[in-house]
C-alpha cells in the first residue's frame, strides 16, 4: 500500500486527486447518514438547518465549500504544495458530494430528494466517482490531446493528426451520448473501441438520436424499444436496488416493481422534434 501510494500517487502528483476522491466519498456517506437520521427523527442527531423557518438544503453548504476551497486552490496555485493542495482538494470533494447529492433538486428545481426523481442525484454521484476513480488509476481520456505528446512532436503534421483524432473521438462520443448511452460515452473517452461500438449500435428509443432518425422508421424504433427493455431490465433492477440501499431500506420486491414502472415510463418512442411537428402542422 505504501509502495503504491508513493510511486503511483505522490510521485505522479495525484495526491490532491486522491484526497478529493476520499473527501467526496466521506462527504457523501456523511450526508446520507445525516438525512436518514433526520428522516428517522432520531433525538440525538441534529435536525435540519432552518433559520427563521427556512430550510437550508445541504447543497448550499456544498456550494460554499467548493467556492472557498476552489478559490484557495487558485490563490495558492504557484506557491502551494501537494499537501496543501490535498487538504483543499478534500474540502472541495466534500462540497462536491453535498452538491451532487442534491443534483435532482438543481435539475428539477424542486425538492424531490425522496421521490423516484431523486434517484438522479445517486446517478450523478456514481458518475463522479467513476470518472475520478479512472483518473486516479491513471486512465487518460483518449479523446483529449496529451499536452506532453503535443509538445514532444514539433512536426506540424503530427500535431494536426493529434488534434484531428481528438476531434473525431469527441464527435463520436457526441453521437454515442445523443443515442442516450451516457455510460458508454463516458468510458469510451478512456477506451476508444467502446465509442465505436456505441456509435454503431441502435439508439435508445427515447434519445435525441431516435427522435431525429427513427421517427419515420417504425421497425427500427420497435427494435430499439424491444432491445431496451430486454437488456435494460436487469441493469435497472440492480441500479434501483443499489440506490435503495444508499437512500434507505432496500427491497427486492420494490426493485422489481420499480423496474417495470421505470421501463414503462422511460422506454417510449422519442417524441417528434419541434421543427418536425411545426412542418407537419
Amino acid at each position: 500500500m505504501r509502495h503504491w501510494l508513493e510511486n503511483e500517487i505522490i510521485a505522479r502528483g495525484r495526491l490532491p486527486l486522491l484526497f478529493f476522491f476520499l473527501g467526496f466519498i466521506a462527504g457523501f456517506l456523511f450526508i446520507r447518514f445525516s438525512v436518514r437520521m433526520i428522516r428517522a427523527d432520531v433525538r440525538w442527531w441534529p435536525g435540519n438547518v432552518t433559520p427563521g423557518g427556512q430550510h437550508v438544503h445541504h447543497v448550499v453548504f456544498g456550494v460554499v465549500a467548493m467556492i472557498a476551497s476552489g478559490g484557495a486552490m487558485i490563490a495558492t496555485y504557484e506557491d502551494g504544495t501537494q499537501v496543501s493542495g490535498a487538504v483543499l482538494a478534500a474540502c472541495f470533494g466534500v462540497g462536491a458530494a453535498l452538491v451532487l447529492d442534491e443534483f435532482a433538486l438543481i435539475f428539477y428545481l424542486k425538492d424531490v430528494y425522496w421521490s423516484e426523481q431523486g434517484r438522479a442525484s445517486v446517478d450523478a454521484v456514481f458518475v463522479a466517482l467513476a470518472v475520478t476513480g479512472l483518473l486516479l488509476l491513471g486512465a487518460r481520456p483518449d479523446a483529449i490531446v496529451n499536452p506532453t505528446d503535443f509538445r514532444d512532436n514539433p512536426e506540424p503534421w503530427v500535431r494536426a493528426v493529434l488534434v484531428l483524432s481528438s476531434l473525431l473521438s469527441l464527435a463520436i462520443a457526441a453521437v454515442v451520448i445523443a443515442k442516450g448511452k451516457i455510460w458508454t460515452g463516458l468510458f469510451g473517452l478512456f477506451f476508444s473501441p467502446m465509442l465505436l461500438v456505441g456509435a454503431i449500435r441502435l439508439s435508445r428509443p427515447g434519445a435525441p438520436w431516435a427522435r431525429w432518425r427513427y421517427r419515420d422508421k417504425p421497425k427500427k424504433m420497435a427494435r430499439a424499444i424491444t432491445r431496451e427493455k430486454r437488456y435494460r431490465r436487469p441493469i435497472v433492477r440492480a441500479k434501483i436496488y443499489v440506490q435503495d440501499l444508499v437512500a434507505g431500506k432496500p427491497s427486492v420486491e420494490h426493485a422489481r416493481l420499480a423496474t417495470e414502472a421505470e421501463l414503462e415510463r422511460t422506454v417510449q418512442p422519442a417524441p417528434p422534434s419541434l421543427h418536425g411537428a411545426h412542418v407537419r402542422h
